[in-house]
């Protein structure tokens, strides 16, 4: 293993360790400091690879980037050369399986910086435009295997995002085994598949 292949493995256990300690004490409580103790390091040498906390959090931004493509790019799902595939992959962004991935918490607590940080904004965009170019890309197969006929993908994919956000957001503030959630989660999907054109 190289030099870099070593230095890119203990990034992300330092930024692996970072979301851990987050999770249980909340990302505003987080420190280099309290990283270090959990990964029984010293300061410096979390310092040697991230020169300050901005610098840990755009990694830790990155991190959830990484996870939340496991969802849209879920082996399971393929190609989109059938209805179904595309209606599992639509059921899907909606579900809590990003929970499996990343925790609401500490992903609600990085949002927040986007107001107060402009490099950790920029970062957080692209970790969003990144998720909508994979969504537009799948929309893009659909539309090419025959499945829909959307004119504009671009712009169904805003609408779908759109819907997936505010879904999200609001549905965490109810218990997802309840029925009523469950009725809220149908109803987002259904409305999310019938703005695409199906071709019968």
């Amino acid at each position: 293993m190289g030099r870099k292949s070593v230095s890119v493995a203990r990034r992300k256990e330092i930024i692996k360790a970072f979301y851990k300690v987050a999770k249980e004490i909340g990302l505003e409580n987080t420190s280099i400091a309290k990283v270090a103790e959990d990964l029984s390091i010293s300061n410096g040498l979390i310092m040697h690879y991230f020169k300050t906390k901005d610098e840990l959090l755009i990694g830790l931004n990155e991190f959830i980037l990484e996870q939340h493509l496991n969802i849209v790019q879920n082996d399971e799902n393929g190609i989109i050369d059938t209805r179904q595939k595309l209606h599992n992959l639509i059921t899907s962004l909606f579900s809590r399986n990003w929970n499996k991935y990343f925790d609401d918490g500490v992903f609600y607590s990085c949002y927040a910086l986007i107001y107060r940080k402009k490099d950790f904004n920029d970062s957080f965009k692209s970790y969003l435009q990144a998720l909508h170019t994979v969504l537009d890309t799948k929309l893009t197969e659909a539309k090419e295997n025959g499945i829909i006929c959307n004119k504009d993908i671009h712009e169904i994919t805003e609408i779908i995002f759109a819907l997936i956000d505010g879904a999200y957001y609001y549905l965490g503030t109810f218990n997802e085994n309840t029925e009523d959630y469950k009725k809220k989660e149908q109803v987002y999907i259904k409305y999310a598949l019938n703005i695409l054109d199906f071709i019968d």
